[in-house]
């Protein structure tokens, strides 16, 4: 598990944006190759999704070949109703950028029969492959997507019921009235997370500093969900300072010197496999085009 560290959430938001422009300019998708993008929803990606559609409109990124899955949805939400992530992903990111409709996949929760909308989706998500990249957030109480505590961690794409604290944490975008928060929703599962190629967190801020603590520090457990992903091969937690406070200071320390050593390996052009390894670790992109990003910020910076 890699975990990448930022002062802001802005500077976090900012290196994740880039991380997955890089991985689908890498990547070169096409049309019968396309890239595979799991997203969430809610506070956190936002400014993730502000920057990716920025890049689309300064011509640095296209999502004409890339296919999206959706981590969840609520359960009798309409489609068009403010809150539903149907219209949250169309107002943030889709209908800024050039994605294909067809190629968007959003679970419907107002399907005659869930169970089988459930089982389809998993079956969409294999007819193109599996995930190349799913991105995350991380709850509270340390679940991922709608995977809540006690959840099994071997979970696929189910009707789940949400707790309190869950409905209690969503009512701010219902205006702060629990009742109007739905009380079940669809949600891919842990197992389905853990089938993506790579997985990307996000978090910020200090409420969510224990939950990160948890998913980190101490053993895989059922009570924090995304804790699995230290069984990932490649996964990546991205944070802000405030989300380590209650890290231990040795563990912060490590993961930053970690970071400073592999960008002390890119120095030496010689020694091209191990930089090769270190910047696709921390940029998601080949060493070439790692140096020619930099001599075009190197550009921009002088002529500012």
């Amino acid at each position: 598990m890699r975990v990448i560290i930022r002062p802001t959430p802005q500077d976090t938001a900012e290196y994740v944006a880039e991380y997955i422009k890089n991985r689908i300019n890498t990547f070169k998708p096409t049309k019968e190759r396309p890239f595979v993008l799991g997203l969430p929803t809610g506070s956190t990606p936002i400014p993730i999704y502000k920057r990716l559609v920025q890049y689309y409109k300064d011509g640095q990124l296209s999502f004409e070949h890339v296919v999206t899955f959706n981590m969840d949805e609520y359960v009798g939400l309409p489609h068009d109703h403010p809150e539903s992530y149907h219209s949250f992903m169309w107002n943030n990111l889709f209908k800024h950028v050039d994605i294909i409709p067809s190629n968007v996949h959003i679970l419907n929760g107002n399907a005659d029969d869930l169970d089988k909308e459930c089982k389809e989706y998993e079956e969409k998500i294999e007819s193109y492959g599996g995930i190349e990249l799913f991105l995350a957030g991380l709850g509270h109480d340390g679940h991922i997507a709608f995977n809540e505590p006690g959840s099994s961690l071997t979970s696929r794409t189910r009707v789940k019921t949400l707790n309190y604290d869950t409905i209690l944490a969503n009512s701010r975008f219902f205006d702060n009235d629990i009742e109007k928060v739905p009380k079940m929703a669809l949600t891919v599962g842990v197992g389905t997370i853990m089938a993506a190629r790579e997985v990307v967190v996000v978090t910020y801020g200090a409420s969510k500093a224990y939950a990160l603590m948890k998913c980190i520090e101490e053993g895989v457990n059922h009570m924090f969900t995304m804790s699995v992903l230290q069984m990932h091969p490649r996964a990546m937690i991205c944070c802000d300072d405030d989300a380590t406070l209650e890290c231990r200071v040795r563990t912060v320390r490590y993961f930053k010197t970690l970071e400073q050593t592999c960008k002390g390996l890119l120095v030496n052009e010689a020694s091209a496999p191990i930089a090769d390894a270190a910047v696709r670790a921390l940029y998601g992109i080949s060493r070439p085009h790692y140096y020619d990003l930099e001599r075009a910020r190197t550009v921009d910076d002088k002529k500012e």
